[in-house]
């Protein structure tokens, strides 16, 4: 019991450094842009529409059947620990065990390859050619648009059992009204937030001791960017199409440091999708 309690307070310890280094940061406000960035960019909708049915389809199935069989249960046990605020905090953490449940199946079946191509879009448009080259067949065509074709390097694997575990284990925390909450995104957005940098990893050719470098240097501000992109996805129904806006707030992000570190790039290009 007191291993266990030691191990409690150095989460919370840790977890509350960083949370400072992740609010100054500003990478919070990135699956914000890419939200406004989605908006502003018709040519991503093509890429996007292929699986958005999808998307929309599993989060309401799965989403409807938690509520209906898990919530009054969650209610109860909820009710130890926030009273009057029990109703609530149960519905954060049916939200929050949906999410696992789609992203599971989604990433799965059809949502792993539509992010890389549109992490790949987002950073061609803002003129990373020779990066995206490195990974993915881009072509020019009869007006002078850039054309992204297909992939050049094996699919990521987006599942981390650590992180699954890690997620499991926290859902306990939305029980504790507003403060659990925070904690539970920021205990998580630790572990999610390098993850929708993968493909720009991949790309840049990082080994794993390179990886765990370059996110150790900026843990706050991928601590900030996990945990703001964890709560856009926990919205019902439309959370899926945030963890894609997400991931393109992650390649304004990947642009950003390119231009940061020197590497060549040119002026935002047009691209289409084939």
């Amino acid at each position: 019991m007191d291993t266990v309690k030691r191990t409690l307070q150095d989460t919370l310890q840790e977890t509350s450094e960083i949370a400072q280094d992740a609010l100054f940061s500003h990478a919070w406000s990135y699956p914000l842009l890419g939200l406004s960035y989605f908006v502003s960019h018709p040519a991503l909708y093509k890429a996007v529409a292929p699986v958005l049915m999808k998307a929309v389809l599993t989060s309401v199935g799965i989403t409807a059947a938690l509520f209906f069989f898990t919530y009054l249960p969650q209610v109860a046990f909820c009710a130890l620990f926030s009273g009057p605020f029990a109703f609530i905090t149960a519905a954060v953490m049916v939200m929050s065990e949906a999410y696992v449940l789609v992203s599971v199946v989604s990433k799965a079946f059809f949502l792993g390859a539509a992010q890389d191509r549109i992490f790949d879009a987002v950073l061609l448009q803002q003129g990373n050619v020779a990066l995206v080259e490195r990974g993915r067949q881009v072509k020019s065509n009869s007006s002078g648009f850039k054309v992204l074709g297909r992939s050049l390097t094996k699919p990521l694997n987006r599942f981390s059992k650590d992180g699954i575990v890690r997620y499991i284990i926290s859902l306990p925390l939305n029980s504790i009204p507003g403060i659990g909450t925070a904690l539970f995104l920021l205990y998580n957005g630790i572990k999610s937030g390098p993850g929708f940098h993968a493909r720009y990893f991949q790309l840049k050719g990082f080994d794993s001791a390179t990886r765990e470098a370059f996110v150790e240097k900026r843990r706050g501000a991928y601590t900030a960017f996990g945990a703001a992109a964890l709560g856009l996805n926990l919205v019902p129904v439309v959370g899926l199409l945030f963890n894609i806006t997400s991931t393109i707030g992650a390649a304004i992000w990947a642009n950003k440091l390119e231009r940061t570190q020197g590497a060549k790039t040119s002026d935002p290009i047009e691209v289409e999708m084939e």
